[in-house]
């Protein structure tokens, strides 16, 4: 039986998802996410509590909080192709995403992180000309392509690819 994924989202985004994705007793890999307005759309940060490999989802209506975890999945699987990573990696990373499951935010260290790339979000799109805008792929590219202090000012694309060459399998 695979692992859960885990994800630690915040109290607005849990106000979103269906209970069916909520249960705070699972334990295993980890994310945290968080619901962000920009451009009065609702989008998703998800961040990898380890690396803080950031993905960033636009736009979301109400069916696709039904499924958040294929829309992880499917945003997650675009981001690491973006990014250049191997397929053999790609592959554990959507592996290991494929029973997710939702908690409260528990690391504050992660959440502070993510307000900084919340920051980064606004500041890119805003300079891209609003949402609709915004190209996703280079957006992605440079939000994990920022150093921070919480990782020893590493960059989290290169945390995620040194987590991925020590994972199991």
């Amino acid at each position: 039986m695979t692992m859960p994924l885990l994800i630690h989202c915040t109290q607005k985004l849990l106000a979103e998802i269906p209970d069916r994705l909520v249960d705070p007793s699972t334990s295993g890999e980890s994310w945290h996410a968080n619901l962000l307005r920009i451009d009065r759309r609702k989008c998703v940060l998800f961040t990898h509590d380890a690396t803080l490999y950031s993905v960033f989802v636009p736009g979301l209506k109400k069916p696709e909080f039904e499924h958040l975890d294929e829309v992880f999945g499917q945003r997650l699987f675009k981001a690491l192709l973006w990014d250049g990573f191997p397929q053999t990696q790609i592959e554990w990373m959507l592996e290991a995403c494929r029973v997710i499951r939702c908690t409260r935010s528990s690391n504050r260290s992660v959440l502070g992180s993510m307000n900084d790339i919340r920051f980064h979000v606004g500041l890119h799109v805003e300079g891209d000309g609003g949402l609709a805008s915004v190209d996703l792929a280079q957006l992605q590219h440079r939000l994990n392509r920022i150093p921070f202090g919480a990782i020893g000012y590493g960059y989290p694309v290169e945390r995620l690819q040194k987590f991925l060459t020590q994972a199991p399998g």
